[in-house]
């Protein structure tokens, strides 16, 4: 094979290789190894239907439903009829003679039957399981909402810190610039001579100063991308390094919101999944208190079925009897040691523990309310005193610079304007965000569904 042939093998087999490789990537949705959903424009409201389907902390409070609903078929069992069947083989030799010349049992014996047993009195158990059945199954739904509610306001929070982060990044970038212009300038003027040194090395601090505040807000911004990527659920490729390609298309913008406290805290106190979940819990508590109760009382049940065995009075064991039987049956302990009396104690014990458990909680939402509300008014009134702010700061850059041109104003007056306009830019989307959490953290305070916004 000459040079050229072997040339020739290696370019077919790289086309061919490259070709495959591109196939891969279109089936699997990628671009440089970059997943397509990963790439992809990424709205609030896509963010939390994604959380919705991937997030770990949701998918685990589904199967948590899944099991309770497994402990409601066991609750109703009581109510279900049974269909049962037993039997028995038996052999022994241990035979007495019979003094009427036949046996009165056979050295083997075997019986075997099916019956179905349905109880009708079980001391209260009985509409008691079809009532702790309903309150299981609200408790679990209860409990899965705040579960959803948590993380949508945990998604919540990391997109807006993700927002956040990206508009400082801005803010900064934007006075890096800022200083950048004002170092290049002092330069030029001291190579005219018609400033000190002084005034270069100022700048040049100033500038220098300003990387570092940079470097933290990029930081910034690359952990809030993997934290929110975290709470989607995303698994990033091994080839992902520190910057996720996360692409938010929401923006840091005011959505008027209105809210008054006394209607909040009735709201939250009808709503809150967390309350509605201990609501269940005392009820189910109060049916425990039946169930230790139903000891005190007999156990009726009837049954019905069908039976074959053999019979005494013949050896061979094909020589069978069979045939219907129905009947009913009561159990009734008269004493037991003290059981069903300790149980009564501690289901009593435990209502009342609920019911504790549910003061407590009523107060405690009605405290995290009020809190969220002072923390929105304060939102608010941080952003209406900041809406003007940086006009005003853009408006003093502007003078500042066209004394100092002048020959009217000094250097340090540039540089303080612009280090305060880069404040009131980096004020005023904090107090965009904190508004927004505080939003945020409002509507779950008080109940409200933020699984379609």
């Amino acid at each position: 094979m000459n040079t050229r042939s072997i040339r020739n093998w290696i370019l077919n087999c790289t086309l061919t290789f490259s070709t495959a490789l591109a196939a891969a990537g279109a089936e699997t949705g990628t671009t440089n190894g970059i997943p397509g959903w990963l790439s992809e424009p990424l709205a609030l409201t896509d963010a939390i239907n994604v959380a919705l389907e991937q997030n770990a902390a949701i998918l685990k409070r589904q199967q948590d439903v899944e099991a309770a609903h497994g402990i409601i078929v066991q609750t109703r069992a009581i109510v279900m009829p049974k269909l049962q069947s037993g039997g028995k083989y038996e052999y022994t030799d241990a035979i007495e003679p019979s003094p009427l010349g036949f046996p009165f049992q056979q050295e083997q014996n075997w019986n075997a039957n099916i019956r179905l047993v349905q109880s009708i009195y079980e001391g209260g158990r009985v509409s008691s399981a079809l009532r702790a059945s309903k309150l299981t199954r609200e408790q679990s739904m209860a409990q899965y909402q705040a579960a959803v509610a948590d993380t949508l306001l945990e998604v919540r929070r990391a997109y807006y810190d993700t927002l956040l982060a990206e508009q400082q990044i801005k803010v900064r970038t934007a006075s890096i610039e800022l200083l950048q212009k004002e170092l290049e300038d002092t330069t030029r003027r001291y190579d005219a001579g018609t400033v000190p040194r002084f005034n270069v090395l100022r700048a040049e601090v100033e500038l220098a100063n300003a990387k570092p505040r940079l470097s933290r807000a990029r930081n910034a911004w690359r952990i809030s991308k993997n934290t929110l990527a975290n709470l989607l659920g995303y698994n990033l490729p091994a080839g992902i390094w520190e910057d996720i390609p996360l692409q938010l298309t929401d923006k840091l913008e005011v959505v008027p919101y209105s809210v008054e406290l006394p209607a909040a805290i009735t709201q939250a106190l009808e709503r809150r999944p967390e309350l509605t979940a201990l609501r269940a819990s005392e009820g189910l508590a109060k049916e425990d208190i039946i169930n230790a109760k139903s000891g005190y009382k007999p156990s009726i049940q009837i049954y019905g079925g069908y039976g074959w065995r053999n019979t005494a009075f013949s050896d061979d064991l094909g020589n069978d009897i069979e045939g219907w039987a129905a009947g009913a049956e009561m159990k009734w302990s008269f004493f037991d040691g003290g059981s069903s009396r300790g149980k009564v104690m501690e289901a009593r014990a435990r209502e009342k523990k609920a019911g504790l458990e549910l003061e407590d909680a009523s107060r405690r939402i009605e405290l995290e309310v009020r809190t969220a509300y002072s923390t929105f008014i304060e939102a608010k009134e941080v952003l209406v005193s900041t809406e003007k702010v940086v006009e005003q700061a853009d408006e003093a850059l502007r003078l500042a610079k066209s004394r100092y041109d002048a020959g009217t104003g000094t250097q340090l007056d540039v540089l303080d304007a612009e280090t305060s306009l880069t404040e009131a830019r980096t004020i005023k989307n904090e107090a965009l965000h904190a508004y927004l959490v505080a939003r945020a953290s409002m509507e779950r305070a008080i109940g409200e569904d933020v699984a379609t916004r």
